[in-house]
């Protein structure tokens, strides 16, 4: 054999010894023989032992648990060993379960079962990996609920807190949709069979709701500094990092929930509101409704920021309409307007570019982009101050939103051709919340911890799982000796 042969019989045959080893160890455990009398959560002592089998699933192989099951007539047994082992009821281990979790945050669920069957000895087949990857997120919002920021506790991160949220489309099954998009699929009917004309939408997507929340350091500028870095001619230094990140996504939750989810999350780092709270949006008004809405009924003095790339995309638009032409026009007449509109001048800016429109004449189609641009400032001026929002160093950017857009959400549900069940959509967001916020090693704890409550101690009396001891069940074939 070369080294390369020689690394995977080695690795076949370690994992086969792995499994031996751990066989070895359960059955040294002997079947769960409790010292103590066994009594359910009903009250009732359980006294019908008899031996029971199951097979296990674990990352070195399927192993054998011969364990003592207690019973009584019309129920399900209890065995104190899984409880000792905090095995789950079904065939798979915690350790693969959390391997599961692992892969199908980052890949496709049929990639999951080849990586789960490259790299261990067991084997999950799809349908359980999916239903395995639903069942390891279901402690999500039960962790964030208990989970407090320790490095916020002590005072060691920045004056800002900063809630952000955006939404994101994914395809999902017809019956996974809202009602008002599901309704609007059944009645839409296409010009043409193979391709959708201008203005029709497949309606076929459900949205999700993305937030975060983190603290940062103010970061002073002028207007004339933005410009001037947006030019590349100067650089203000470095800047500061967000600290305790925390990115999530929902396909279950209504806008307004995930955004209640984000007031609680920032209230637990700082619930006696010392910091500054800003929130930085897109401009999309059923959000900033419901940030005004939940900050008032709070009691928080929030600033709502538009994100200033948002601004400039309607400016680079109207500008087009002057100077068709890509040229030093088209870049000066954008950053006149857009250095007005940081000094606190949107509404004026909104003015002359449609009385400019008006001068020369254009139509109400070739004028279009310049009202569209006109209307967006005058709406969102009472959230454009950024002369005052760049002096207290505010961030005016939603840089952080959007690529949690970016990689929560597009790069994992919108693997081509993949159209979503609601359950299994959420459960991987929640798992690529985790990891993208660094918490999935301690939320994976914490999960365990639910699971044996959950599995087991919530079936005993008082919640006390009885001690076990290695005693062996009584058996006709004790006197039997196994020669090898």
């Amino acid at each position: 054999m070369n080294l390369s042969e020689l690394e995977r019989e080695l690795k076949k045959r370690g994992l086969e010894l792995m499994r031996q080893l751990l066989q070895e160890h359960v059955d040294s455990r002997g079947p769960g023989l409790c010292v103590e009398a066994v009594v359910d959560a009903d009250g009732v002592e359980r006294l019908r032992i008899r031996p029971h089998e199951r097979k296990v699933e674990t990352v070195f192989g399927t192993i054998e648990e011969h364990r003592a099951g207690y019973g009584r007539e019309g129920t399900c047994s209890l065995h104190p060993l899984d409880a000792e082992l905090n095995v789950p009821p079904e065939r798979y281990s915690l350790e693969m379960r959390r391997l599961v979790a692992l892969n199908t945050a980052k890949n496709s669920f049929d990639e999951a079962v080849e990586t789960i069957d490259h790299v261990t000895g067991g084997y999950i087949p799809k349908r359980q990996v999916e239903e395995l990857t639903q069942r390891a997120a279901q402690d999500f919002d039960a962790f964030y609920q208990k989970r407090r920021c320790n490095a916020e506790e002590n005072g060691q991160t920045g004056p800002l807190l900063v809630i952000t949220t955006d939404g994101k489309g994914v395809v999902m099954h017809e019956e996974d949709l809202r009602e008002q998009t599901r309704n609007a699929a059944k009645k839409r009917k296409q010009k043409m069979r193979t391709r959708l004309s201008k203005g029709e939408k497949k309606n076929c997507k459900r949205m999700a709701t993305v937030a975060a929340v983190y603290t940062i350091d103010p970061f002073e500028r002028s207007p004339e500094d933005l410009i001037a870095e947006e030019a590349g001619t100067v650089s203000k230094g470095k800047r500061p990092r967000p600290e305790q990140k925390r990115v999530w996504a929902s396909l279950e939750k209504e806008p307004e929930q995930v955004i209640e989810d984000a007031f609680d999350e920032a209230s637990r780092r700082d619930p006696s509101h010392k910091k500054h709270w800003v929130a930085l949006v897109d401009g999309n008004n059923a959000q900033i409704d419901i940030l005004e809405r939940i900050a008032k009924k709070r009691g928080v003095n929030m600033t709502i920021i538009v994100d200033i790339v948002h601004v400039i995309e309607y400016l680079w638009k109207a500008g087009r309409v002057f100077h068709p032409g890509s040229g030093p026009e088209l870049e000066g007449w954008v950053r006149h307007r857009l250095l007005a509109v940081l000094n606190g001048k949107a509404g004026l800016m909104a003015g002359g570019m449609r009385r400019s429109a008006t001068l020369k004449g254009l139509d109400k189609k070739a004028r279009e982009p310049v009202d569209t641009c006109a209307t967006y400032l005058i709406n969102k001026s009472p959230y454009l101050h950024y002369n005052h929002y760049l002096s207290q160093g505010f961030p005016i950017a939603t840089g952080v939103i959007e690529g949690a857009c970016r990689h929560l959400v597009k790069d994992r549900l919108e693997i081509t051709g993949a159209k979503w069940k609601l359950p299994s959509a959420e459960a991987v967001l929640r798992l690529r919340a985790l990891r993208a916020s660094h918490d999935f090693d301690e939320y994976w704890t914490f999960h365990e911890a639910c699971e044996y409550k959950r599995n087991h101690q919530n079936l005993y009396a008082g919640g006390v799982v009885p001690r076990t001891s290695t005693a062996h069940l009584p058996s006709n074939r004790d006197h039997l000796k196994v020669i090898k």
